[in-house]
């Protein structure tokens, strides 16, 4: 049996959901009639306003963009109504659709979600899975209702989590596997041969927005915990620590380390115990964590083993590195 073609509408806005529309582009069953994205916002160290991922995409397949702040004015609905979509794909759109935009395609909704629902719900479900520990994760297709992904499941797939895995690794993955199960799902829909599945809430986490300041490291914590959030907070908005004798403000930026876990040592949270070509190796609470890979104020990630040629003195053993105040 063959596929009929479906009147899609796409909302989504960061590479992720580019990497999507590109999918149902190149599939070329159903027809794309619009896409949804976040308005141009200013980006980069230079704050130049810039299109969304999702809008180059769509204007590189000459698709029109539609660029709404929200859904509460009513002529936006009525645009959106005036495309007579089958059905609305929904990733990383950015805005949570109220049941009136929900209702106006013919089959709905359908969100891609970068979990295996309901273990995370929420904005950043990739990155909380990392953080918490999480060994797999994977690909969500579920039908939209008005609550925070508590929509009925079309299809799963799963994905590892590796132990150095970082999110940029893992949203890549996802993404891979993401466009081919979206595929399948709308296939399943438009033969009316979909079999949805209601999420067991009682299994459900929150996968709340990262915030920048999450990002500082804490020493007194246990080192793989810092591991974790290191991979997890990678590529945004990256870990980061401060030298604790307060003569400079800088803030470090590390893009990449590793937990020593068992390594035993005397040292007070946040002390270096040892710096060279293998990287710099500081004191947690349990452990020690070795960075490899940083980035100073103003300039490039680099080695670890790169930065102590110009910067030994700074990162020597027994220099203290700061942890936020207040406690655990």
């Amino acid at each position: 049996m063959s596929t009929p073609s479906l009147r899609l509408i796409f909302a989504g806005t960061p590479d992720f959901a580019a990497q999507h529309l590109q999918a149902l582009i190149d599939d070329g069953t159903h027809h794309i009639v619009a896409v949804y994205s976040q308005p141009d916002r200013p980006a980069g160290r230079g704050k130049k306003t810039l299109p969304s991922a999702v809008k180059v995409c769509a204007e590189a397949a000459g698709i029109p963009v539609y660029q709404p702040i929200n859904f509460k004015d009513g002529a936006d609905r009525d645009t959106l109504a005036s495309h007579h979509a089958d059905l609305m794909i929904v990733v990383a759109y950015g805005l949570l659709l109220p049941q009136s935009v929900l209702d106006i395609p013919r089959l709905g909704c359908v969100n891609v979600h970068g979990s295996l629902l309901p273990r995370w719900r929420g904005a950043a479900p990739i990155q909380r899975a990392i953080e918490a520990g999480d060994q797999t994760t994977g690909i969500t297709i579920m039908q939209m209702d008005v609550g925070l992904d508590t929509g009925a499941m079309l299809r799963k797939v799963e994905c590892a989590i590796l132990p150095t895995d970082s999110a940029a690794n893992v949203f890549a993955r996802l993404a891979d596997i993401g466009g081919p199960a979206l595929i399948d799902s709308i296939g399943d829909l438009a033969q009316g041969k979909a079999q949805p599945e209601s999420q067991d809430d009682s299994l459900s986490n929150y996968a709340a927005k990262i915030g920048k300041a999450e990002a500082e490291i804490d020493w007194r914590q246990d080192a793989n915990v810092l591991d974790r959030k290191i991979r997890a907070f990678n590529p945004f908005p990256i870990c980061f620590t401060r030298f604790a004798d307060g003569k400079n403000d800088e803030r470090i930026k590390i893009w990449r380390a590793e937990a020593l876990a068992t390594h035993q040592h005397t040292g007070a949270p946040g002390e270096i115990l040892g710096a060279d070509k293998s990287g710099i190796t500081i004191a947690c609470g349990i452990g020690a964590l070795r960075i490899l890979d940083l980035q100073m104020p103003g300039g490039k990630v680099l080695a670890a083993r790169d930065i102590l040629n110009a910067r030994a003195a700074q990162f020597s053993p027994s220099t203290l590195m700061a942890s936020p105040t207040g406690t655990l």
